[in-house]
């Protein structure tokens, strides 16, 4: 039996239209109003394997109006992907269901990444069709080929970041990248007009995009603008004026539609109306055998690829890629620098010493794609050795994000999602809040994404309070899964570095002073003493005191504890690089660097808030809980009572 493609589409639109209705929470307008879309994509065009979500050169398909998750949950249960039952279906929105109320990345699962917070997802994209760039001139067109492909909201596009995502795509000549527009002119208070009356043509034609206009329900027309976007040599826009809430006599065209269930009597009327005789979460067979059809094309798809693959030079390279970081040529390789800077022991500010680190990644490391928000001679993430990504040859490691610290970050987290790169990407730390959108989705995707940030404090100086950061390394500790971490010398630089590359699980956030630091280290051995979190720099038997302080300030703690010895005031120091590992460590660990026994201080340049969460034991905060002043850096120290006397004073008032 045939079947018509109203009757591919209607199955999207009532698993959609039921799985909100069941959860009584959800957003069935998207889904009933993109079905058509959706529908011709997949049939036609879409390069995908449910056997093997993670197929590299599949096809992505990014829904980045992630309110309408239905549209995708239902595309991945009718076309066969493994961790879609009919079930999970039902499920929607439950806890514990892979059918969450906005896709949740899960890898080897079809879901290509976390959408919610309109824009990022866009953003993603773009990130993977770069990701598709580079790894096709470095592998071959032969081996790397495919498409990504993203269904926009309007709130997508009234996003800021669209426009720093777009630009950049535009720029660089992103031409795998097709973007369908869900042109409904609905958002939630009503019809776009009351907010929005951009001309968009003009618009995504000013960043360097096609731009297509289209009804996005009539299947001829969709089908051109895919073909023709296809074959563009830009990437591509395709407007599709489509109707919220298609099929529904009452609500459709209407916000009512848009984040709400249609509820049972509306329901019944669209059955009648789209003539889906079924019951609820029913599916006919023949429909069902036609979905899963358009799914099993895949396997020979990849089966072909397979084979070109096996018969490639590129093979032993993309099989390496493939494998991921090579963690002990990493080790031995920083355990030789490390030895050689023990032997010189520079004062380096860690910005500098964090380009040192680069320069070698880059001579040993495939996998690793460097960038920075128009401040790669500010960040040092520029090393010597870098080969700068432009439009006519993405063979390098290393791009110009321009200033767009927004659009890096979430680029960024899509170069993770494509496959076993490695990104990292460098602004000051006091614009780690216009990346904190993306970083907190970094975590909560479990990618490792590495953030550089320098410029960590009021050590940066005359650039005044705008650029000196204050709260922000607290507010980065507070994100679960993140490793923040804020290197006191050129060893532990390296050695943060190293945690952060090896932790495959969550990214990180390397934090780096703009002036020069003394190199601390009083030994070398193979052990990475940054691993816990924190370690004993300088011990002394039955101390009365422990100093506790992080990058730039170790230099100051390591100096109280000379002036305290001096006046018979025994003091133990301890470099903490890493709070959030530290934190993770048990008690006997914790207990055996902070405990009761001592007098604790803490010495830090920011904001006091959290340091009294670290231990079991009590700790006084040396800090600032104020905004930074305009001036040379050391004044300020002095300003801000972040001084050897100040502290010394203390300890003996408190002694």
């Amino acid at each position: 039996m045939q079947t018509k493609f109203s009757e591919l589409s209607n199955a999207i639109r009532f698993l959609s239209i039921d799985a909100v209705q069941r959860a009584n929470s959800g957003h069935p307008g998207m889904p009933m109003g993109m079905a058509d879309v959706a529908t011709v994509l997949f049939k036609y065009y879409l390069r995908f394997n449910p056997e093997n979500p993670s197929w590299i050169n599949r096809d992505r398909f990014i829904l980045s109006a992630g309110h309408g998750s239905m549209l995708l949950y239902s595309l991945l249960y009718l076309t066969g992907y493994k961790k879609f039952s009919l079930d999970q279906i039902k499920n929607f929105r439950q806890l514990s269901s892979i059918c969450a109320g906005h896709p949740e990345y899960e890898p080897n699962s079809g879901i290509e990444t976390t959408t919610g917070p309109l824009g990022q997802g866009l953003a993603n994209a773009v990130g993977i069709a770069l990701a598709e760039k580079i790894l096709s001139k470095r592998f071959s067109k032969k081996i790397i080929d495919h498409k990504t492909y993203v269904i926009a909201s309007d709130g997508d596009l009234m996003e800021g970041i669209s426009h720093e995502a777009m630009s950049f795509a535009g720029h660089y000549n992103l031409n795998n990248l097709i973007v369908f527009f869900d042109n409904n002119k609905i958002s939630i208070d009503g019809k776009t007009s009351l907010s929005v009356s951009d001309n968009y043509k003009k618009r995504f034609e000013s960043y360097g995009w096609n731009f297509q206009d289209i009804n996005g329900h009539k299947e001829n027309e969709i089908n051109k603008a895919i073909k023709k976007a296809i074959k563009s040599n830009k990437p591509s826009i395709i407007s599709c004026r489509t109707i919220i809430g298609y099929g529904s006599p009452n609500k459709s065209g209407k916000s009512s539609s848009h984040g709400s269930p249609l509820g049972d009597e509306e329901i019944k009327l669209v059955r009648k109306k789209l003539k889906w005789h079924y019951r609820e979460f029913e599916i006919p067979k023949h429909t069902l055998d036609a979905w899963r059809a358009i799914g099993k094309k895949g396997t020979q798809l990849e089966k072909k690829w397979n084979q070109i693959v096996s018969k490639s030079d590129a093979k032993k390279k993309l099989e390496k890629f493939s494998s991921g970081l090579d963690k002990s040529l990493l080790e031995s390789k920083i355990l030789i620098e490390k030895e050689k800077y023990f032997a010189s022991k520079p004062a380096l500010a860690t910005r500098q010493c964090s380009a040192k680190v680069i320069e070698v990644l880059n001579n040993n490391l495939l996998n690793i794609v460097g960038g920075s928000a128009d401040l790669s001679g500010s960040n040092n993430t520029n090393a010597p050795n870098s080969k700068v990504i432009n439009k006519s040859d993405p063979t390098g490691n290393y791009i110009h994000y321009g200033v767009r610290e927004h659009g890096m970050a979430a680029i960024m987290n899509g170069l993770a999602l494509h496959s076993n790169l490695i990104p990292f990407g460098g602004t000051f730390l006091i614009f780690s809040d216009y990346c904190k959108p993306s970083i907190r989705l970094s975590a909560l995707m479990n990618l490792n994404v590495i953030y550089i940030f320098s410029h960590d404090s009021i050590g940066l100086g005359e650039d005044g309070p705008t650029h000196q950061p204050i709260e922000q390394l607290a507010g980065l500790r507070a994100i679960p899964n993140l490793n923040v971490f804020r290197p006191a010398d050129i060893n532990e630089t390296f050695e943060c570095w190293e945690i952060a590359l090896t932790s495959k699980n969550n990214p990180s956030a390397i934090i780096l002073s703009r002036q020069k630091l003394p190199y601390i280290t009083n030994e070398i051995a193979k052990t990475n003493y940054s691993a816990k979190g924190a370690y004993c720099l300088k011990e002394v038997e039955n101390p009365k005191v422990t100093l506790i302080a992080s990058g730039s300030e170790v230099e100051l703690a390591l100096e109280v504890q000379k002036e305290l010895d001096q006046q018979q005031i025994k003091s133990k120091v301890i470099s903490i690089p890493c709070v959030n590992i530290f934190n993770q460590q048990d008690n006997n660990y914790k207990n055996s660097l902070i405990s009761d026994q001592t007098i604790n201080i803490s010495i830090e340049a920011g904001s006091t808030y959290g340091w009294s969460n670290i231990s079991n034991s009590k700790i006084y905060s040396f800090g600032i809980n104020s905004f930074g002043k305009s001036g040379p850096y050391k004044e300020l120290f002095d300003h801000f009572k972040l001084t050897k006397k100040e502290i010394v004073n203390f300890i003996k008032n408190k002694l």
